[in-house]
């Protein structure tokens, strides 16, 4: 048997595990079978064009991410952190002015609700507090807000953009179990756990290039380019082997045990303006078209003029060609910004298979291979398929691995 661990995928799951086992006394050797470190979640090149292959929002719950960010030497100020504040180009607002449940009874008092849904939500998150945030049987977003009769306005504009936005996946078919650990922790958390947390830099450097900086100066090694296309070719150099590549590509890992999923995609219509081309807000919503979220990455990332659109879970604009993607998405945006020049040019990022489909049992899948861990964001027992659930499978495969050799070698 070898020695040492191989980490397959050097996306937020493979990085964290990757310097869990640093912190460990143990030197990884991670294989990336691209040119950077990001997974499904990093910077990609476009027609001459350097930008993330999605704009992704984090939230001051992801604890474990943020806990390895600041241990790899990430700067505070890669994300620009805004207390809970929803904003709509029609006008609509939920805004939080406290942490925790106050600020959110703050925010539901103050936003332009009927009454009765205002009373309606409070009822509803009470309901949630009572039951542990827990259900005795797991149905669907729809059919728990139908319960609750979270119609009207708050569902419009909280429930189910929230629902889109965490699991990437339709309220019709989504878990409400996994919806309700969101409302937890983002909602219910600790002082910041609601805040929006916009990343000012790309995807790469948010986490897994420093993060492979990090395991490069502990004596560790990340082989970019390197791709892993029989596990047996591992087996004899390394004692254990963590597998962390997007469900997707485990059937060419493990063929005969590797588990089935349903996906969701995510689509990035990124568009650039002239440069003074600007949002009144770095992030605003929309409803009733095809985008749902649209970011200002000028106030973000210095990218000034350019804007992307968020166009999350499945929906008809799959059958589209990414040019009439890109113009639906400028003529949305026209209509609330009647000064929008037409854009300099457009690029859409199309990740097919974004994130598992996160409906009720998805999880449920377990596979267990001899000398193999698995890490992914399909596997976290509570959480949707997050960055923050990548991050905490990879420290979990992490910790598993090295307590396992630390219990051979005593």
């Amino acid at each position: 048997m070898g020695h040492g661990v191989a980490i397959v995928g050097a996306g937020y799951a493979g990085m964290a595990a990757a310097v869990t086992l640093v912190l460990r006394g143990i030197r990884p050797t991670v294989f990336e079978s691209g040119p950077v470190a990001g997974g499904r979640a990093r910077r990609v090149v476009t027609q001459g064009v350097e930008i993330d292959n999605g704009q992704h929002i984090l939230v001051g719950a992801y604890s474990e991410l943020f806990r390895l960010m600041h241990l790899v030497g990430v700067a505070g100020d890669a994300v620009l952190r805004l207390p809970l504040d929803l904003r709509y180009f029609d006008g609509f607002r939920l805004r939080a002015r406290f942490p925790g449940s106050l600020g959110l009874l703050y925010a539901l008092a103050t936003a332009a609700l009927p009454v009765a849904e205002k009373l309606s939500s409070v009822r509803f998150l009470r309901a949630l507090q009572r039951a542990g945030f827990a259900l005795e049987e797991d149905v669907t977003v729809e059919e728990l807000l139908h319960r609750h009769g979270q119609h009207g306005k708050i569902g419009r504009y909280v429930w189910r953009p929230l629902c889109v936005s965490a699991l990437n996946t339709p309220t019709d078919t989504a878990s409400a179990q996994a919806f309700l650990v969101v409302v937890r922790d983002a909602l219910f958390g600790g002082p910041g756990a609601s805040d929006l947390a916009l990343p000012r830099v790309d995807l790469s450097k948010l986490f897994p290039e420093p993060a492979a900086a990090y395991v490069e100066r502990h004596g560790g090694e990340v082989r970019l380019g390197s791709t892993v296309r029989d596990l047996d070719a591992l087996r004899g150099k390394y004692a254990r082997i963590i597998v962390a590549v997007g469900p997707h590509q485990l059937k060419g890992l493990l063929p005969a045990g590797a588990p089935s999923y349903s996906y969701q995609p995510i689509y990035t219509c990124y568009l650039q303006y002239e440069q003074a081309t600007r949002l009144p807000a770095p992030m605003l919503g929309m409803v009733d078209g095809l985008v749902q979220w649209v970011f200002d990455r000028g106030a973000l990332t210095g990218e000034h003029g350019r804007l992307a659109c968020v166009i999350s879970a499945q929906g008809g604009h799959q059958e589209l060609e990414h040019d009439a993607i890109a113009q639906r998405c400028h003529a949305e945006l026209a209509r609330l910004l009647p000064q929008l020049p037409q854009p300099r040019w457009a690029r859409v990022i199309a990740e097919k298979r974004a994130t598992i489909a996160c409906t009720p049992g998805a999880k449920s899948v377990r596979l267990e291979v001899p000398g193999v861990t698995l890490a992914g964001d399909y596997l976290d027992p509570e959480y949707p398929p997050t960055l923050e659930a990548a991050t905490r499978s990879g420290v979990r495969a992490a910790t598993q691995v090295a307590d396992a050799l630390q219990n051979e070698a005593a």
